[in-house]
């Protein structure tokens, strides 16, 4: 079975489990309106968003709805007293008939005919379902009545589904079509994004402190590119008369090429491109072909060399990668190569204005900025815990347990890839272990969240975009990268969101990185050899123990 419908069998298991042993008012997502967040929480990339559903009903649309009293809980929570009128009460009931007489099987009507609500009820009735249609109903109600209250007369946004303060079938015992009843129930709501006070900022999110590490500046690539910089401005003077070619110089030479046979001995012709006349070659190593420039020193203006030379393996023309050609070589020019000063005159052919002080210091910001983005996720990360300690908000407990178990899912998935057999991950996956994973999980899943709608409000306070192009490219990438894994079905309108959000994020976190107050600890991460020695030296002693306590009799 591959990856994903693994991990979809997992996650269908996980969840008939998790839905009997979740908190009381946590339920898969169905009636609910979400803004359609999507937060980033770990490698996986975008980890999950909250269901929406709009409301149509009747009900809901009733000119007499009624009015709710609503009390604020921890956790993003509400507590709403809602009184549904007498006509409410008897439009979701027949609601309900309405639907059941459409697969009730009854005699004397066709199965999917309009069968009167009046049989309906009777026979449900004589088979003992009074409770079980007034328990329907109620769902009804709940599902249209509650959304109303929240976003219309509170101005909330619920999150997942509303669960009734107390059972279903024990509010039936008192429901009766066309009187009123009132219902007590509890809503996980969308909590308005605030940031703490933070004194002496100009903004709350400016200044946020934190910690994290990367490797040192590289000198060696420092030293390496200014060396290439000042050897490709050396100063060219003809060479004198007489004096042979060293490693340094620079020639120009015309050059006749042939493919190598076996015995060493000049084979066809090469291609035009493969050979020319007035070529320029600079007398070092890495920079041509195998064997080329090391044939050239020593000789002269007016010298013809024949030297063999080896293509490289990774030579776009692969009829000549990694093929040996012979070369008739003539010296048509030779000049001395000398490296300039570094001084203020050579910053100034570099670009008009520049010193070499100023020269040095962009070739290091270039090179230390290309080195950190190897560590711009530990930098985010570091940004990110700062950025959750200032938000002034609870996470909703619908959305911990959401993740929890998305995560748990994605865990059972591995196990079972990794060889894990089905009955063993089933008896892992009870009420007790969910909930200790889910207390391991709940701080990253709630610092999660609160980055991810703080992202979301700062890019709106900071009128910030995510440039039309950029995404094209990313998106223009992952098409490329589904037709080469031969994926048929590209969801672009799905990745598209994800893309934005994920340049979105890139954005806001540079942002916050410019005025952040971060204490970057340099490592040297080079090879340990002591250490290596030593812990090999560790791993041969307890291997011989292993071997001794084997063979000693009991």
């Amino acid at each position: 079975m591959g990856e994903i419908s693994s991990r979809i069998f997992i996650s269908l298991f996980v969840a008939s489990l998790v839905q009997g042993f979740a908190p009381k008012y946590y339920q898969a997502c169905p009636l609910g309106q979400s803004r359609g967040h999507a937060f980033v929480g770990n490698s996986r990339g975008v980890v999950g968003s909250v269901c929406s559903r709009e409301t149509n009903s009747a009900l809901s649309m009733s000119s007499d709805s009624p009015k709710s009293s609503m009390k604020s809980l921890p956790h993003s929570a509400v507590e709403l007293k809602i009184r549904a009128t007498a006509e409410q009460t008897k439009s979701a009931y027949d609601q309900v008939i309405r639907e059941l007489g459409k697969n009730l099987e009854i005699p004397g009507f066709r199965k999917g005919s309009k069968i009167p609500a009046s049989v309906v009820e009777n026979a449900m009735i004589s088979k003992g379902g009074k409770k079980a249609l007034y328990s329907e109903a109620l769902k009804v109600l709940l599902s249209d009545l509650v959304e109303v209250a929240v976003k219309e007369e509170h101005k909330l946004e619920p999150i997942g589904q509303p669960v009734l303060d107390g059972k279903v079938d024990d509010l039936a015992e008192t429901f009766v079509p066309g009187e009123s009843i009132e219902m007590t129930v509890r809503c996980d709501v969308w909590p308005d994004v605030k940031f703490k006070e933070v004194e002496g900022q100009e903004k709350p999110y400016y200044g946020l402190k934190g910690s994290y590490k990367r490797k040192p500046f590289n000198q060696e690539r420092f030293n390496a590119a200014l060396k290439d910089l000042m050897d490709r401005n050396a100063v060219l003077s003809p060479m004198e008369d007489g004096r042979a070619l060293d490693w340094g110089d620079a020639c120009v030479v015309n050059m006749e090429g042939f493919m190598a046979n076996e015995d060493g001995s000049k084979g066809g012709p090469l291609p035009n491109a493969a050979s020319g006349d007035n070529v320029e070659v600079i007398l070092t190593t890495g920079r041509y072909m195998e064997g080329l420039a090391e044939g050239l020193v020593g000789a002269k203006v007016g010298d013809t060399r024949t030297i063999t030379v080896a293509f490289p393996e990774r030579l776009k023309d692969k009829t000549l990668a990694g093929k040996k050609a012979i070369f008739d070589v003539n010296v048509a020019e030779a000049s001395s190569r000398r490296m300039p000063d570094m001084n203020d005159e050579f910053a100034e052919k570099i670009r008009p204005g520049l010193t070499f002080e100023a020269l040095e210091a962009e070739l290091k910001k270039a090179i230390d900025d290309d080195e950190s983005k190897e560590f711009i996720e530990e930098r985010n990360k570091s940004l990110a815990k700062a950025l959750s300690e200032i938000m002034d908000m609870e996470v909703p407990d619908t959305v911990i347990n959401s993740q929890a178990r998305e995560k748990y899912a994605v865990m059972m998935a591995d196990m079972r890839s990794n060889g894990m057999a089905d009955d063993e991950i089933q008896k892992l996956i009870t009420p007790e272990n969910f909930q200790k994973y889910k207390k391991i999980v709940a701080k990253d899943i709630e610092i999660d969240f609160l980055v991810s709608l703080a992202i979301e409000e700062i890019a709106k306070r900071e009128n910030m975009e995510v440039p039309v192009y950029e995404v094209e490219e990313q998106l223009g990438a992952l098409r490329k990268q589904a037709v080469e894994a031969g994926e048929e079905k590209f969801d672009e309108a799905l990745l598209k969101s994800k893309v934005e959000s994920t340049l979105q994020r890139s954005l806001v976190m540079d942002l916050l990185a410019r005025h952040a107050d971060l204490d970057v600890e340099y490592v040297d991460e080079s090879f340990d050899a002591e250490l290596m020695e030593r812990l090999a030296q560790e791993s041969l002693e307890r291997e011989e123990a292993r071997a001794g306590d084997a063979v000693t009799p009991s």
